[in-house]
Parts: structure tokens; sequence; C-alpha cells
């Protein structure tokens, strides 16, 4: 019975998902069309959770002063708080923040968190206009590269993967090596040596760069490693080609 209860309960939840974000699939349609109406249903619900979190400061400035408890004892305060937070899990990427503790692959949001960053990898400069956030794109990536995902997930991050290797590098791509790590496949390798032929000079960096780390695991993935990396390849200064969004 408490297994069942437990199903139960994560059907409700994802449901629950799907009725507050489903309709941010849009976001990676290929239909621009579709896309223009989910970029105007992200842009108001970011709209409000600005308005929620306009109003909670404003209370907050109003509330009496001192700690933290004394506030939480104003109905006024736990009110304006609660409709910030409300708000926010209706809007991208609020709803991705405050994970609750447990494996990523039990998490509801799994699939919102994916959409994500397949939005930010596909569609990058829609992205940085509409819901630009690096530190949530670097979490979710580090959250992401674990071990046990299922097959439709380590699909999914493979795809990623592949995306970024081949795209001008932009901000915390190269976080993208973790993702690498935890998926690596034969699959996965493929693609990668493939993108290491290409033409696109870019590309061939990169690829290579992944499938260095993926040979030699116990390369840290550092800074001063990429940057040496792209040192040493003719033709690429260690900005040159870095797109900041």
């Amino acid at each position: 019975m408490e297994a069942d209860a437990g199903v139960g309960v994560g059907i409700d939840e994802a449901q629950a998902w799907e009725a507050r974000l489903g309709w941010a699939f849009g976001l990676i349609a290929d239909d621009p069309a579709e896309r223009a109406a989910a970029l105007r249903r992200l842009d108001r619900a970011r709209a409000n959770v600005q308005d929620a979190l306009a109003r909670y400061n404003e209370v907050w400035r109003s509330t009496l002063p001192g700690g933290g408890q004394e506030k939480w004892q104003d109905p006024a305060f736990r009110q304006a708080y609660g409709r910030y937070v409300e708000a926010g899990r209706h809007a991208l990427p609020d709803a991705l923040w405050n994970r609750p503790a447990g494996p990523v692959g039990s998490w509801q949001g799994l699939p919102y968190a994916l959409l994500f960053l397949e939005w930010e990898a596909r569609y990058p400069q829609e992205w940085t206009r509409h819901a630009k956030a690096w530190g949530t794109k670097q979490g979710l990536i580090r959250g992401l590269a674990v071990a046990g995902h299922d097959e439709t997930v380590r699909a999914k991050l493979t795809d990623l993967v592949e995306i970024v290797v081949r795209r001008a590098y932009r901000c915390k791509d190269r976080e993208y090596v973790r993702v690498a790590r935890a998926v690596d496949s034969e699959d996965l390798r493929g693609r990668l040596e493939s993108a290491a032929r290409s033409d696109d000079p870019w590309a061939r960096r990169h690829a290579g760069y992944v499938l260095r780390l993926l040979d030699r695991p116990e390369v840290p993935n550092t800074v001063h490693v990429w940057r040496s990396w792209l040192a040493a390849r003719p033709g690429t200064g260690t900005g040159s080609l870095v797109q900041r969004g």
C-alpha cells in the first residue's frame, strides 16, 4: 500500500507540473509561431513573478523591524511571500529553484529542467532575452551530471552535449563535460568524434576537449585546463570564440 501511495503522489505531482508549465514545451517547438506564443506566456508569467516580488518587498519594508520570526507572525507578510512563491511555480527558471532533496531522477521537475537546458542550447538568443539565468543553467547541469538516469534522460543529455560542442561557446558550456562523463557511451563518443572531424574549427576544438577528458578522467575540468587546450590549437585564442549571450 505504501508503494502504491507513493506512485499516486508522484502522478499527482507530475500532473501539477504539467498544469503549471506544460505550455513551456512550446519554447523548443520547431514552429516559430508556437515558440512566439510560449514566449508571450513566459513573459506574462515572469511579469507576475516580478509583481509578486515587488509586493513582497513592499510588505517586508512596512512590517515590524527585527528578525524574521517577528515578520512571519504578520499575516500580510506570509500572504505576500506565499504569492511570490506561487507565482514562481508558474514561470521559468523560478520553478526549477530549490529542488527537494533526493535523487534527481525521481524529481517531477526533471522534464522541465531538461526543457530549460534544451531551450538554451537550441534557441540561445531567445533564452537570453526572456529568461537568462547562468547560475540556474550551471546548477541544473551539475545536478544532472550523475549516473543512473533512465535511457530517455540519457538520450536527451547526450543530445545536449552534441548540440553544445557544435556551437559557439556560451557561458557555462564547459560544465557539460560533467554530463558527458556521467553518460559516456559509444554513441556519445561517435558523435563527438564526428564533430571533431567537422569543418567547423570551433566544433573540432570543443569536441576534442570533451573527448580528451573522457579518456582522462583524472584530468580536472578546470578553467586552466580549458584555456590551455584552446591556446594549444592554432587559430583559436582563449577568448576569441567565447559568446556570453
